[in-house]
């Protein structure tokens, strides 16, 4: 299986696991990892390397955060290096379903495509699709 991690800005990661089990049922290696304004960031750091650990079903780790560029992504993607982490950045709850669904049976690289696929295939004006199919 592989691993699921969301870290965010503030409380965001666990209420987005939240409505994913909430969706799926209850998640195995899956953890939230919140970093608030005035956490020390290597503490921060060495939370998410424990979370890791815990995580990891031997399929590797899938660290989502919610905005690339920001501190929660910048700790993600400094753990890189490790074999079998990968980082999707813009997490919603569409690429939670679908990594959800597929982390058990499929390998990690088509996993994170279809994960990021369902991300992107979510995003829409609702204004504007109803248009076009209206």
């Amino acid at each position: 299986m592989i691993g699921l991690i969301v870290i965010t800005h503030g409380n965001l990661g666990q209420e987005m696991l939240a409505a994913l089990e909430h969706v799926l049922g209850p998640q195995k290696n899956a953890k939230a990892v919140a970093i608030g304004p005035h956490d020390d960031m290597e503490e921060r750091r060495q939370l998410l390397i424990q979370e890791v650990k815990a995580v990891e079903g031997g399929q590797g780790v899938v660290i989502f955060t919610d905005m690339f560029g920001g501190t929660p992504s910048n700790l993600a993607i400094s753990l890189l290096q490790e074999k079998g982490i990968e980082v999707i950045a813009g997490v919603n709850l569409p690429m939670l379903i679908k990594f959800s669904s597929l982390r058990q049976s499929e390998p990690l690289s088509k996993v994170i495509t279809e994960a990021q696929e369902a991300g992107r295939k979510y995003i829409n004006v609702a204004s504007k699709l109803l248009a076009a199919n209206g």
